[in-house]
């Protein structure tokens, strides 16, 4: 099926960037920080004074450091009343934008009124020398103060001053330049870059066997016991006990998603519905999940005993919490065979079992440079102008990375590079951008969020091995308006296998632990535990410091998708209906044979018809050959380039706005009662038609089973002496002759046709089916 071209503007763009500072070699660099671009930065450490002055009417001072370069002016933390004090802090400032020639490292007296001068120390810019990873770091010396005219004063201050790249250890934790206009510890600690890790996730199975002796409050009735369990957030119970009275059974299993470290216990409590909206507790446990059995495998654990408490209260007297003699009988386990899908099973970037004793040994190494953006939309107004403060999240597997937030540009250049392990090739990385809506804290509930710029995501198996990609990515981002482009992001990603032989081995295994296939969990059960474990991420790296947020995690692990769109339907269906184009070419291609529209074609495929036949044992090798020669034929136009987000694919350049409303709209809906109605009647005219296709499709099959049914006597009767008659011709006529028959009849020419429908299609459409029985 043909495609329209895509919108330039929407097109991924292969890119030359200069990388790691040198030439490609061929397809694979040689540097160990060749991923990215290098940035030269002016690095200055601060690390420590003595001997200062007191400059106080007391004697004592309060020092702090100023490191000036141009207009650029960084400053250290302050002491009280401390001569000697220790700073330990690195500046950074970006060699693209040094304005000036000198560096003055001023060293200060915090004062009520006016800040006093203690000393400086000067450096030539063009005297500062240069160090390169893995060369050890610069040590710092001992430099003495001077005055403003350049005299000796009272006082040392030490200092490592050199210019070097983003691959020094400096980096990350170093002041930058660009964050001049960031205030607070906590401002600062939001811009920089960060390696966080998912929490260690396991499903805990909940098998309630029964309860004994259990003290129903109400004597006189049978008790509807059932068994609620909560972890954390999270709330499950089990049906009604079909067995009436102080012994109950269910034998049913709960599902959870427990977190490492386990802060919360298990707390489970037997109740009794008493009325509608009523139930009374008749007993409870808590049991933490420290000591609960681990499960490799699909052996049971072994079952236990645990006994219920209560609270009594007799006569408007108060009692003690007392033990009786209600049990409930359980079997509780923490499944490290399963993988916790917490991410889209579309999108997944690990599938390993939750225990790492399952885990197998990784098969390669990916590797992606974060370049630079480009283009990028405003995102906020400052000042009265548009600003955005931009940086890039990365996920793959547990481990995810946020890079430096580039201060005021809407060409932010990050050239960081970041590594992960590969233990299935079949794994997508997921790169998004977003704005930095915390650069003077704001932490506060309810305040304003990181808004997201747009994401790519990349296929590990689309990507050939050991070579570099380098491409420019359109940020592409829905709103309730349609499409947009927020602006490019630029990376460079290489897949590096370490054994090919590995790599082929993992595409014969199961795409999920054994545990999903020897033990499934319901659609509904993984539904339910996916917003459970997306929930728990979420809050632990929002816990982090400094945090990733709420809503950056959630765009990342695209926990909407799941929301119904009229937009994504249509998509799907024309997927579809583009899958079964192939065989809808075929049938078309197959249907000018028979009608004989180009003779010589339906010659030729008489010709192999027939030798087919004659030799069927060539009917498989044929087969695979003809599959061969296409794929060696297709080779030539194999895709050079990673797959990217398609609005055409997406229908997101088309979409109407109702439907994009429609799809932006919280659950349950917050739209007037008009427009619900309006999107429920066009539901419903959709979901009438499918419902007809579906009444055709089980027609058809009904009629298929009334063959043989008798409900129609004539028709069963004729079927049953058909098959009788076939089965004897059949018996004694060679197969290589009826099947040369059938064939001819198919392909006979146009003028031994009628355009009647055939006999057998005619009686086929002549049996009943169940629609006379429907309401």
């Amino acid at each position: 099926m043909m495609h329209r071209p895509t919108p330039e503007d929407f097109a991924l763009k292969e890119t030359k960037p200069h990388l790691g500072g040198g030439q490609v070699s061929g397809d694979k660099l040689t540097s160990t920080y060749d991923l990215v671009e290098q940035m030269q930065y002016l690095y200055v450490r601060v690390v420590k004074a003595k001997d200062l002055p007191g400059k106080d009417v007391t004697g004592s001072c309060d020092p702090y450091v100023e490191v000036k370069l141009g207009n650029y002016l960084g400053k250290t933390r302050f002491f009280e009343k401390k001569s000697n004090p220790e700073w330990n802090q690195v500046f950074a400032f970006s060699k693209d934008r040094l304005q000036a020639s000198a560096l003055e490292v001023t060293v200060k007296d915090k004062d009520v009124v006016k800040d006093d001068f203690i000393g400086k120390v000067s450096f030539d810019l063009n005297e500062i020398p240069k160090r390169v990873p893995p060369d050890s770091p610069l040590a710092p010396q001992w430099y003495r103060l001077e005055d403003r005219q350049g005299n000796k004063v009272k006082g040392e201050l030490m200092l490592a001053v050199w210019m070097g790249t983003q691959a020094d250890e400096a980096f990350p934790e170093a002041w930058h330049s660009d964050a001049a206009v960031v205030s607070g510890a906590d401002g600062l600690a939001n811009i920089r870059s960060k390696v966080y890790l998912s929490p260690k996730l396991w499903y805990l199975r909940v098998n309630v066997i029964e309860a004994q002796d259990l003290q129903p409050g109400d004597k006189g009735r049978y008790p509807e016991v059932f068994v609620k369990a909560i972890l954390g957030n999270q709330a499950l119970r089990t049906r009604i006990s079909q067995v009436r009275g102080i012994n109950s059974m269910w034998n049913e299993d709960l599902m959870f998603v427990a977190a490492e470290p386990f802060e919360e216990p298990l707390i489970l409590s037997v109740e009794d519905r008493v009325a509608p909206n009523k139930d009374e507790v008749l007993g409870k446990c808590a049991i933490p999940l420290q000591y609960v059995d681990r499960r490799f495998d699909h052996k049971p654990v072994n079952s236990r005993w645990h006994n219920l408490e209560k609270h009594v209260i007799i006569e408007g007297e108060k009692k003690k919490e007392t033990k009786f003699s209600s049990r409930i009988h359980m079997r509780i386990c923490l499944e490290g065979g399963y993988h916790v899908l917490d991410e889209s099973t579309h999108y997944s970037s690990d599938l390993r079992p939750t225990a790492k004793q399952l885990w197998k040994s990784s098969i390669g190494v990916l590797e992606l440079g974060i370049l630079n953006a480009q283009g990028l939309m405003p995102m906020k107004t400052k000042d009265g102008r548009g600003t955005t403060d931009a940086y890039c999240v990365a996920k793959y597997g547990q481990k995810w990375v946020r890079t430096r937030t580039i201060i005021d540009s809407f060409a932010p250049k990050w050239n960081e590079q970041y590594t992960w392990e590969v233990s299935d090739p079949c794994t997508v990385i997921t790169i998004g951008v977003f704005d930095n809506c915390h650069l003077h804290g704001g932490d506060k509930a309810g305040g304003a969020k990181d808004s997201k710029i747009g994401k790519v995501r990349i296929r590990l198996s689309t990507l050939e091995t050991d070579r570099v990609y380098t491409h420019s990515y359109p940020l592409l981002v829905l709103h309730p308006s349609g499409v947009k482009k927020m602006g490019e992001i630029h990376l460079a990603v290489r897949f590096t296998c370490s054994s090919l032989l590995n790599m082929m081995h993992v595409y014969s295994h199961p795409l999920l632990p054994k545990m999903h296939y020897l033990h499934p969990l319901t659609v509904s059960q993984l539904d339910n535990l996916r917003h459970q474990a997306t929930q728990i991420v979420s809050m632990r790296l929002g816990r982090a410091e400094p945090p990733l947020r709420k809503e950056v995690v959630e765009y990342m692990l695209d926990v909407g998708s799941h929301m119904w769109s009229m937009r994504r339907s249509k998509a799907n269906f024309f997927r579809i209906m583009n899958v079964l184009g192939g065989l809808i070419a075929v049938g078309k291609w197959f249907d000018q044979i028979c009608n004989w529209k180009n003779p010589i074609t339906t010659v030729l495929i008489h010709i192999l018809f027939l030798i087919l036949v004659l030799y069927p044992e060539l009917i498989l090798p044929t087969i695979f050959l003809y599959l061969f020669l296409i794929g060696v034929w297709y080779y030539r136009w194999r895709p050079r380039h990673p797959p990217h987000m398609d609005t055409r694919l997406s229908h997101a350049d088309s979409a109407h706005p109702d439907e994009l409303d429609e799809e932006f709209d919280t659950f349950p809906t917050s739209r007037p009662s008009d427009i619900v109605r309006m999107r429920y009647d066009r539901l419903r005219s959709i979901a009438g038609r499918i419902q007809t296709v579906v009444g055709d499709l089980a027609t058809q099959g009904e009629r298929l089973q009334s063959l043989l049914s008798w409900r129609d006597p004539r028709a069963t009767a004729l079927f049953v002496i058909f098959c009788l008659v076939a089965a004897i011709v059949l018996y004694v006529t060679p197969f290589q002759v009826v099947a040369l028959l059938a064939g001819f009849y198919i392909l006979r020419h146009p003028r031994f046709r009628h355009r009647l429908p055939s006999v057998p299609l005619n009686f086929f459409r002549r049996l009943p089916a169940r629609t006379d029985s429907m309401l």
